[in-house]
């Protein structure tokens, strides 16, 4: 018995491991269409008997974003997104140590980490969901370029209620598709991102107008993202 239930766990693992990695090489190069979110998104709102909303656009980063798409978002959420290799140690660091003097924790997710978590996993907090994270974490910084890893960022995560993406936020707040927005709305999309259910670039509060003006001005110390 117990035998039979070590090889089934062994079993159980080698196919995780192989499928996921298989999953990640895939996605390298295949558009990612949905992801787990997006179904958890769908399947509340059906729960809560309302109507789907799902907007997504996937559209190659190069040709359909504003240059200025990749800088917001690393002003805002990953200054060092070029530079590590999944992790920011000083940012987990500073968290850690917020956290444990009873202050507002920070947020050390880098961009890496919330592709990972996008794509391949679900929302809730756990050490499980965490472990994971940076095992997907890990993969990605292995199998994708900074360019990939970039591209399916902005193609995949919430941007608004029901809203995925880049393109999709640039249509339904913007009026025009992402390859035309502004530095100021590149800068005000990204500004929502540590929370894109509470806060809104169609109706921006003053706290996000404040992000968008500090975001803008980082802009100005990161180079263009390198192009593919």
């Amino acid at each position: 018995m117990l035998k039979s239930v070590q090889n089934f766990v062994r079993g159980a693992l080698i196919l995780f491991f192989v499928s996921s990695i298989l999953a990640v090489v895939a996605y390298r190069w295949i558009p990612v269409y949905v992801t787990p979110l997006m179904v958890i998104r769908c399947v509340q709102q059906v729960s809560r008997g309302e109507k789907i909303r799902l907007r997504h656009h996937w559209v190659p980063m190069d040709e359909g974003m504003s240059l200025y798409m990749p800088i917001a978002v690393m002003a805002g959420e990953d200054q060092l997104f070029l530079d590590h290799r999944g992790f920011d140690f000083k940012q987990i660091g500073s968290a850690v140590k917020e956290r444990r003097e009873g202050r507002r924790s920070r947020g050390a997710s880098t961009i890496s980490q919330q592709t990972a978590k996008n794509v391949f996993l679900w929302p809730a907090h756990s050490w499980l969901r965490k472990g994971l994270e940076v095992y997907f974490t890990c993969l990605i910084e292995i199998f994708w370029d900074k360019h990939r890893i970039m591209e399916v960022y902005l193609n995949s995560i919430e941007m608004g209620d029901g809203i995925y993406g880049a393109d999709a936020v640039a249509w339904q707040h913007f009026s025009r598709p992402a390859k035309d927005l502004s530095r100021a709305n590149c800068a005000l999309i990204a500004a929502t991102l540590p929370n894109p259910l509470k806060m809104s670039s169609a109706a921006p509060s003053a706290y996000v107008l404040r992000r968008q003006s500090w975001i803008m001005n980082q802009m100005r110390h990161i180079d263009i993202f390198p192009s593919k």
